[in-house]
């Protein structure tokens, strides 16, 4: 067994470890035979798009990792102030440079929080203080929400012309 399964009976730090990284890693695999128009197409009124979600989520990591646990500005990141700024795209962000801006970030965020206790409490953030813990779950939050906005945007790219239904097929209802 891999990723959160192979965590079952384990600490609840490496539970929550397992769990991010899993999500980490389906942020990034969401790319994943897309071309960069495509990563970058909006298929919905908001500014989300495959590409945006992914660097949104390396804001996620610099602002509740990077800002509120080390203590580093947003500024120095060269982040916007506003979470909803994080989901625009730059005219150079391409597949390649955002996935590896995202493993980036998340191996940043390992390094920063290995030599914390959940219990410890930061005070990085503009929130004030909170505990790594609440830290952790906030992010798996974040992940979680938008890992289905990823899911449903990469279904209406790639799913097969004709089959416009949802319905499960061109022909007809879904078995159940």
């Amino acid at each position: 067994m891999t990723g959160s399964f192979a965590v079952l009976t384990s600490d609840e730090r490496s539970q929550l470890e397992a769990f991010l990284d899993e999500y980490r890693e389906r942020a990034r695999a969401s790319l994943d035979g897309l071309t960069d128009d495509q990563a970058r197409r909006r298929l919905v009124p908001s500014r989300t798009t495959v590409l945006g979600l992914v660097t949104h989520l390396t804001f996620v990591e610099r602002v509740w990792f990077g800002e509120a646990v080390a203590g580093t500005p947003r500024t120095e990141f060269g982040m916007p102030e506003s979470s909803e700024d994080s989901f625009l795209l730059a005219e150079t962000d391409t597949i390649e440079t955002v996935r590896a801006a995202h493993g980036t970030a998340c191996a940043a965020s390992r390094e920063i929080a290995a030599g914390l206790a959940l219990d410890d409490v930061v005070t990085g953030h503009r929130f004030g203080p909170m505990t790594l813990r609440w830290i952790h779950l906030q992010c798996l939050r974040e992940y979680a929400h938008h890992a289905g906005h990823a899911d449903m945007l990469r279904e209406q790219m790639l799913r097969e012309p004709g089959r416009d239904d949802v319905s499960g097929s061109a022909d007809g209802p879904a078995e159940r």
